[in-house]
Formats: C-alpha cells, structure tokens, sequence
C-alpha cells in the first residue's frame, strides 16, 4: 500500500495523466456453478480490449475475507490504508453534499426508510423515492430545534441525506440506528463509550430521531428516517501533498464526492444526467485541467444490492458502450476496477476480490489475459494484490515516482 512518507519522497511533479474509472460493486459470481458472472455475461468489447492490451489481476479491499463498506473500499483504492484511517459514511457523506464538517462536529448519514403500523422496517431504502421526493421531507426536518445543538441537515441522492450537529461537547461515539435488514424495527442511538459527551450526542440524536417520527408519520413511503456512520473529520493526507497530483472526482452519488474531497480531489458538477456516457462527457470536458481523474459509476453496485443480475449486466455494457470517450483521452494509465463486489447473488456487499486492469501502453507488458472478468483476472500478470497498491502502481506507470535509493 501507498507509505505516505515514501510517496512525498519519491512523487514527482512532472509525469503522465492518470485515469481511475470505479464502477461501483463490480465484482460478481455466477448464478450456477458453471455459469458467467455479470461481467464475463455482459458484451464488453472495449473493456475486453483494454485486457487483452494491459495487465489484469484481482485487488483485496480490506483483508481477505472482509467485506467493505464503500468508504473503507474508496480509500484503499487511493492509496490509504482502511484499517489506519476509519472514517464513518456519516462525513463521507455530509462532505459530499457540501456541508461543512469542522473541528468538533459531528457528521451522519441518514436514509429515508418505509415502517409499518407496528414501527418495523419494511423498505430501508423507502422505495428509493426520488431525491425531489427526499427534498421535501429535508425541509419539514428542518422544523426540529434542540436547545444546545445546531443542526445542518441536507438532501443526498434519493432516498439518502446527511446531517451535521454542531455544538459544545459532542462526540461520534454514537451507534448506528440503521438495523441493516428489513423486519426489525429502528435501533435506539446508544454511546458506543462511557464518556459523557458521547451519552449527551446519543440523547440528542433519539430526542431528534422522535420527533423526526412524528412528522414523517403521514409521508409514505418515506416516514421514518434511520442514521448510520457517526463520526468526525478524520484530517486525511492530502493527494497533492502526497502524491504531487492535481486531481478531480467525477461522481453523482455524494458519499464519493465526500471521500473524493476528503482526500483533497476537486469535485466536478455532473448535472442531472447519470447515465456512464454523461459522466464519461464530463470527464472529458475537465481533462485537460487535471493530471488524474476518478470517475465513478454507481448503479453497478446498485442492481446488485436489488439482486439484478441481468440488471447489473446492463450497467456494465453501458458502461462499455461509453467507454470510446474515455479511451480518446488516451490516458497514459487507465486503471477500471470496483470498490468491492457485490453479486447479485448475495444481494449486498462481500468479500470477494475485485476485478482489475492496468492499462498503460508505454510502460508495461501485456499479460496472456483475453477479456476482463473475474476467470481472466484471476490468470493475470498483477496477481491478487491490496487496492491500496493502485495508486503506487499508478505513479509508477505514468512516470510519477522517483527512484528510492542510490
């Protein structure tokens, strides 16, 4: 993984331009024994091509066995190491949909969720209502005052928001109220410590989280809300400190803009539109600004939570039809892999390794690899390897890293 002090060493200024292409929860498995993943099933000339030109392998998230959550799989794959930097999705996402986190506060992440007459979850996601549906219900949340504390909260992506407390003596010691399955009802925010501050953030958030109920009652689907990631900001080594990068986000979802600025990535305004070839058109417009870009695809990760398959295979040939606009920026690396897997299958996130290609015509031998999938990766020139060896393998093939020692 990436030694921050190495890196600071070794990293040039100078060098070629860097492409990081996420598609979220790409990592898949068949649906019988003999039969393709999503991504061997899907009809991905480009990405085959790009295989069989560059090097493929498998990246571990976090440590074999261990499946991740989005923020821990992000940072990995940009060099920090998940077990050293924990960050909860709480700032991951109030970053990302531009709140401000600073010294002392605390950060959450919400999700709009659908209870029954008898307080049971029936839809975490709440049918993922649309975010002007999310929108609305932000605004009758503003409504709760809690003497002591100021509150930020603002609309994320469907069914998601965030929310900042600000105020003296608070702590993000506090669990999560999110019960992770569907049949149960909301959890009690409880001190994950005995220190005071931490009891005191956990009364305020169930004094909120009650009245929140009481105003949400009528508003199906949305009418309970559950929180998840309390934390606060974690003060990351930056990319043009430690990498020497001028570097860019180009995602729609807000906990990857988070994490992208987080790590001091700009984040670029995609608009509206999030199909891959809108995301792909706006890379383009700010390549020539920047000497390395992460783009993110979310709805690869999504269909596989929904237990889409053929949904998931979808994506990624979407995502292979756009990739021409990405090519034609002829990176001198081009790195396409995912955060983690998330089969469709399994219906969530697990700890198998992701597929992985290095693309980088100048400086590297192609492997014996024919297509990109998870068979053809496993034979591949980079091996199994952590995600938080990307972006050292990165610097190393556009130029980047100096030579260590005499």
């Amino acid at each position: 993984m990436a030694n921050f002090d190495l890196m600071r060493r070794l990293a040039r200024e100078t060098g070629g331009k860097i492409l990081l292409l996420v598609m979220d929860g790409l990592g898949g498995l068949p649906r019988t024994p003999d039969g393709p993943t999503e991504l061997e099933a899907a009809h991905t000339p480009n990405l085959d091509r790009l295989a069989r030109e560059g090097s493929s392998g498998l990246t571990i998230p976090v440590a074999r066995g261990i499946a991740p959550g989005s923020g821990p799989a992000h940072l990995a794959m940009f060099g920090y190491d998940p077990l050293h930097y924990e960050i909860g999705r709480g700032v991951l996402e109030a970053t990302g949909v531009g709140l401000e986190v600073n010294a002392g506060d605390v950060a959450v992440r919400g999700n709009f969720a659908t209870i029954d007459e008898n307080g049971v979850i029936i839809d975490r996601r709440a049918g993922r209502i649309p975010t002007e549906e999310g929108a609305r219900r932000i605004e009758l949340l503003r409504q709760i005052q809690i003497p002591g504390v100021q509150i930020d909260i603002s609309v994320g992506k469907e069914y998601r928001f965030a929310m900042v407390l600000r105020g003296e003596g608070l702590s993000g010691a506090v669990s999560d109220t999110d019960p992770q399955q569907e049949g149960y009802p909301p959890l009690t925010a409880t001190p994950t410590n005995p220190d005071k501050a931490a009891v005191y953030t956990a009364e305020i958030i169930n004094r909120w989280l009650a009245e929140a109920a009481i105003i949400l009652r009528d508003h199906l689907p949305a009418n309970m809300v559950t929180l998840r990631g309390f934390d606060i900001d974690p003060a990351l080594p930056k990319y043009a400190d430690v990498y020497k990068l001028n570097a860019a986000c180009v995602a729609v979802y807000p906990m990857y803009k988070g994490v992208a600025r987080l790590v001091g990535m700009t984040t670029i305004q995609t608009g509206s539109n999030d199909t891959p070839q809108d995301e792909f058109n706006t890379v383009a417009s700010i390549w020539d600004d920047h000497t390395f870009v992460f783009c993110h695809v979310k709805y690869t990760d999504s269909r596989g939570e929904d237990g889409d398959f053929d949904g998931k295979v979808a994506v990624i040939e979407q995502v292979d039809a756009a990739l021409p606009t990405l090519m034609n920026l002829d990176p001198d690396v081009f790195i396409v892999t995912g955060d983690h897997s998330t089969p469709a299958t399994y219906m969530a996130h697990t700890w198998h390794p992701v597929p992985t290609l290095l693309w980088a015509p100048k400086t590297h031998m192609p492997d014996r690899a024919q297509a990109f999938g998870e068979r053809e990766c496993i034979m591949g020139a980079l091996g199994q390897f952590p995600a938080a060896d990307l972006m050292p393998l990165a610097l190393a093939h556009a130029k980047r890293l100096d030579k260590y020692g005499a």
